[in-house]
């Protein structure tokens, strides 16, 4: 079977750029990165805050330097890499490195989460205990709570308090800024509860103060289940973005690798499928994984549609005539 030849047609107008973006939180985040870029003069992006990457397309004569989108990213409090460009249609390392980021993210929080969740027990058991029934109050009780909340609303939340003190640095706020200042002002009040207002309640019986609302009120594990919860959910998430990232990969393998360009004076060239240009006419020999969107021009070859049908052992045929 004799091979068939392609002629290249564009798909979009614009110059494409991706960029992998990090410390992306919440749909604040995203909206606020997209702002950036958006402001960029020819610029239109788009923040994928699932795969953390950000999709832009430069219009015009215009050419927007990488550092200039870097810099745009890095103004909104957050982090970023060009992994794709025009003359770069992918690059494998910085796909790489996000997955190892990924993976290294998902050990940082799992961490987390397990001292979150072996402190957060016992705290929510002796905290509501020790709150609604005051005869039950030792000497000292006061900071074994504290000894209990300090790991979770400190070292394990510290994503959290980190992330919020980054947007207040650049006069933004997001989820982080909540949830940090929610687990603030339930370990400050919890404090000046235990140790000011409920030091002679000791004596008190439960009913006494809910009938009187004579107690101060603790509040320490309210800080633990939100950071716990919190912990767990965005663990999940990260992995599975990371697990999303190794299927999009994994597919992106199965593409072109090179394409054999036809010249005018008959000359074969084996080109990556980025320089590619519309006009362009490629030759695709049987069993090859077609590099381009294109018409068929002329000749007959077996295709490879495995990227369409998932089926790597499907083949079909196409031909035409001049």
């Amino acid at each position: 079977m004799a091979s068939a030849a392609v002629t290249c047609t564009p798909r979009r107008r614009g110059t494409q750029v991706q960029l992998a973006i990090t410390g992306l939180t919440c749909a604040a985040c995203t909206a606020r990165v997209e702002k950036k870029l958006n402001a960029l003069d020819g610029v239109t992006a788009s923040v994928n805050s699932g795969t953390a990457r950000a999709s832009l397309t430069v219009h015009g004569p215009t050419v927007v330097p990488a550092e200039r989108l870097i810099a745009a990213v890095e103004q909104a409090g957050y982090g970023a890499a060009v992994i794709a460009t025009p003359g770069k249609p992918l690059d494998r390392d910085a796909s790489d490195d996000q997955r190892g980021s990924d993976t290294a993210l998902v050990r940082y929080l799992r961490r987390r989460l397990i001292v979150a969740l072996v402190f957060f027990v016992p705290l929510s058991d002796v905290s509501v205990l020790l709150s609604l029934f005051p005869a039950y109050r030792f000497a000292g009780w006061q900071w074994v709570l504290v000894a209990l909340a300090a790991p979770v609303a400190g070292w394990a939340a510290w994503p959290f308090h980190r992330a919020a003190l980054r947007n207040a640095r650049h006069g933004a706020m997001s989820m982080d800024t909540l949830v940090s200042l929610g687990m603030a002002a339930a370990c400050g009040w919890s404090v000046f509860a235990m140790f000011v207002l409920d030091r002679h309640q000791a004596r008190v019986s439960g009913l006494h103060l809910l009938l009187h609302a004579s107690g101060g009120g603790i509040y320490l594990e309210v800080a633990a289940s939100v950071t716990t919860f919190l912990l767990a959910g965005r663990w999940y998430e990260v992995r599975a973005r990371r697990d999303a990232g190794d299927a999009m990969r994994e597919l992106a393998s199965a593409a072109a690798a090179e394409a054999s360009v036809l010249d005018g004076d008959g000359t074969e060239q084996r080109v990556p499928p980025a320089r590619l240009a519309p006009g362009d006419l490629i030759v695709v020999r049987p069993g090859e994984v077609v590099a381009a969107d294109g018409v068929v021009e002329f000749g007959e070859s077996a295709l490879d549609t495995s990227m369409m049908t998932a089926s790597p052992c499907q083949r079909t045929s196409a031909s035409a005539r001049p």
